[in-house]
């Protein structure tokens, strides 16, 4: 009996060192412990009629997720008066829960008008909702985390702005293990952020793309994960109530985009066609319509560069199975 207890001993032993080893060189000890986040300050960002309009240009992109749309018109446009209000994410597929945008607005009650600058701040950038979870990354802050410290005092100093709208949304639910996974996500900034280099249209291009999170719905996934070897390749399914649809191969691939031109980039981006062809409106073409002619012609140089990946996706035809990414699009057989 002795000896089995001892060997028993041994044995839970080894098994706790390997089950240690397996989280340590696998999922990390932070779905345990919860997100890294670095403690709130009292900072305040002093509002600037500079600040204002930089902050408004930027919160354009903002506008998709934190404020509800009328799917059924081309535009998506946002109801009066409920701009940055906070929505239900109306995705029907590929999302672990339930996804919301809250209201930004400084209703006391229902919006932000109880968070500090600083809240906003961190939540922008490191993914740390106010009450201290990890935010689920469909908020896109490991892209935003390269904003400049200017910019994200821009952007809090327009959210500021807002008009006050009683909106009363729920709170994000993701379901289990995926709630805990995500507490992986979150990084602290505990370092100034300096402007970008956008001193080429190349720079500068690179540097709107990653912050606009463009890779997250133009490469597929699997498992939540962005498929290796297909960035920018299209095949994310986007399915709501502007129905279901898969994101475009944005490579310069055949099977891409190789007949785009500036002209006719400049022409998508804002006005929602491809010559006659009418993108559809969960492309938010109408948030990008707002940037400026250098910005948008600086993404198409950047997207002129990408590695050209074969990957055909084609909405106008029926779904079928893809070898290549594994989802269900049009043309996917052809694959």
């Amino acid at each position: 009996m002795a000896r089995f207890l001892k060997w028993l001993g041994i044995g839970s032993v080894a098994v706790a060192l390997l089950l240690v080893l397996a989280i340590s060189l696998t999922i990390g000890w932070r779905p345990f412990f919860g997100p890294k986040a670095r403690p709130l300050t009292d900072r305040t960002f002093v509002r600037t009629p500079e600040r204002m309009a930089r902050g408004k240009y930027l919160f354009s992109g903002c506008e998709g997720c934190h404020s509800p749309h009328d799917w059924t018109q081309h535009d998506a446009p946002v109801p009066s008066g409920m701009h940055g209000a906070g929505q239900i994410l109306p995705f029907s597929e590929g999302v672990p829960g339930r996804v919301v945008a809250p209201n930004l607005t400084p209703d006391l009650e229902t919006g932000a008008g109880a968070w500090t600058d600083d809240m906003l701040a961190r939540a922008i950038r490191e993914g740390i909702g106010q009450d201290g979870r990890a935010l689920f990354p469909m908020m896109p802050y490991p892209h935003l985390r390269f904003l400049s410290d200017e910019d994200v005092a821009s952007l809090v100093v327009y959210i500021r702005s807002l008009p006050p709208v009683r909106n009363t949304v729920p709170k994000t639910e993701i379901v289990f293990p995926v709630i805990y996974l995500i507490r992986s996500v979150p990084e602290p900034i505990t370092a100034p952020v300096p402007p970008p280099d956008l001193s080429t249209p190349l720079k500068r291009g690179d540097f709107l793309i990653n912050v606009s999170g463009c890779s997250d719905c133009h490469t597929p996934q699997r498992h939540g994960e962005p498929i290796k070897g297909l960035e920018y390749a299209g095949g994310f399914i986007l399915a709501g109530p502007w129905g279901r649809v898969a994101s475009a191969n944005l490579t310069p691939d055949p099977s891409g985009i190789p007949y785009y031109d500036e002209a006719l980039f400049l022409q998508a981006m804002r006005t929602g066609y491809v010559q006659a062809r009418k993108l559809n409106q969960i492309m938010p073409w109408w948030d990008l319509r707002n940037l400026s002619d250098d910005d948008l012609k600086a993404m198409f140089v950047y997207l002129r560069t990408l590695k050209p990946v074969h990957h055909r996706v084609d909405n106008a035809e029926a779904p079928s199975q893809c070898k290549i990414c594994g989802s269900n699009h049009g043309t996917g057989n052809q694959n």
